[in-house]
């Protein structure tokens, strides 16, 4: 693993604005559980449903975000001196972190059953702290009995991360289990595969484009097709799909979008000595390639995020990479300030993440206490425009985590 030429000392703000406006939009949509009369066109489509929805473009846009990350966050680790297996074992643990976070939340989603003592708003509060006591950065110090002190803090996080899964029952009385990975596992399964494929690969691109091609391949074989068959009608429980199923790829729908945004960071890191009108030729016919191909496999597989369809793919890489670009653009010129209001949450982003786990349990609370929020409050345009406040209020209340040093890093 020879190093590589491509400068990533410089920090790209354009990935952080991209990673930062895609938490907000998670928010926001997040949120629509707790309004009605949303859209149609602005929430998740049903599986079989021919449609893109707002909803089903923030998170392969996270997932790309993922990817253009990847190459900054191995080369800086390969650029300090740190060895291939420390990065081996920083890819494990990282991945692990987030499997294992994915997996508690997807638990209480389930439900948390009243005989362990503790409402599900609690025990879904008592997680976050976990979490946060494991994972927090905590500030350097050359006081000895204050590291000591931050240890024994993780700890406690670990222990209390423990019972909670010792304890569990959901309300049909199952307990602790990963029923399925949640989001936050799914990112994981995805970083974890991606990130070995740039750890051998590194920053040659001709291989990267490979890899995702094979990914992009498996997703235009293994998919179910208007006809109704996929074009590579394997038997159930055959060879090829236990192998997939090791690592969670699957169909290789998500892994397609994280090395797309790797390909595209490399690209963008590779020929920043290009001019303006350069760049933007560049992006312009990457965008529309990628448009293009969504219109050709669309003729042939519906639009569906749920079954991770060819045209799925390919219209919300074409998203991701047009945002990019301009974000770029901006920055180029001088406009990143422009979103400082949101910055923390492109910075932050596991911590903002994790927040509403505890914020969207106030109203359990006020319920409890007899206070009934007006239902013209969560209708339609005014319950859409409580989403956006609320969505950053949470990005305000992880501004204000991280002036007391609480910011979550895997």
């Amino acid at each position: 693993m020879n190093a590589p030429a491509t400068d990533f000392t410089q920090r790209n703000i354009a990935i952080d604005i991209l990673r930062a406006l895609t938490m907000l939009l998670m928010i926001f949509v997040n949120d629509f559980w707790t309004i009605t009369d949303v859209p149609g066109w602005m929430q998740h489509a049903t599986r079989n449903q021919d449609m893109l929805g707002l909803s089903d473009i923030v998170f392969p846009c996270f997932l790309f975000v993922v990817g253009m990350s990847i190459p900054f966050a191995l080369e800086r680790r390969f650029s300090k001196g740190l060895s291939g297996v420390s990065t081996v074992g920083h890819i494990l643990t990282r991945s692990l972190a987030l499997l294992l976070m994915g997996v508690f939340i997807v638990n209480t989603e389930a439900g948390v059953s009243q005989e362990i003592g503790i409402s599900k708003a609690v025990y879904r509060i008592l997680m976050v702290v976990g979490f946060m006591l494991v994972w927090n950065t905590y500030p350097r110090s050359e006081k000895s009995f204050v590291n000591r002190l931050y240890t024994l803090l993780k700890i406690a996080g670990i222990l209390l991360l423990c019972y909670l899964a010792i304890i569990f029952r959901d309300d049909k009385g199952g307990v602790f289990q990963a029923h399925w990975w949640g989001i936050l596992g799914l990112i994981g399964w995805t970083y974890l595969v991606c990130a070995f494929v740039y750890l051998f690969t590194r920053d040659r691109l001709k291989y990267l484009i490979l890899v995702w091609l094979v990914f992009i391949t498996l997703c235009i074989l293994l998919n179910v097709t208007r006809g109704g068959t996929p074009l590579l009608n394997l038997p159930s429980g055959n060879f090829l799909d236990e192998c997939l199923g090791i690592l969670h790829i699957n169909n290789g729908a998500l892994p397609a979008f994280t090395m797309g945004g790797m390909i595209l960071s490399l690209l963008s890191t590779k020929y920043q000595h290009l001019n303006n009108r350069k760049k933007a030729t560049a992006a312009l016919i990457i965008f529309v390639s990628l448009l293009l191909a969504g219109f050709i496999t669309h003729q042939f597989w519906i639009i569906s995020k749920l079954q991770g369809t060819p045209p799925w793919v390919f219209y919300c890489s074409a998203i991701a990479v047009g945002t990019y670009a301009i974000l770029y653009w901006l920055v180029e010129k001088g406009k990143a300030h422009w979103f400082n209001i949101i910055k923390v949450s492109g910075t932050a982003t596991l911590t903002c993440y994790l927040v509403p786990y505890v914020v969207c349990n106030i109203p359990y609370h006020l319920a409890q206490m007899g206070v009934e929020v007006p239902e013209w409050i969560t209708t339609g345009s005014v319950g859409l425009l409580n989403s956006a406040i609320y969505a950053f209020m949470v990005i305000g209340i992880t501004y204000l985590l991280g002036r007391i040093h609480i910011k979550l890093k895997i």
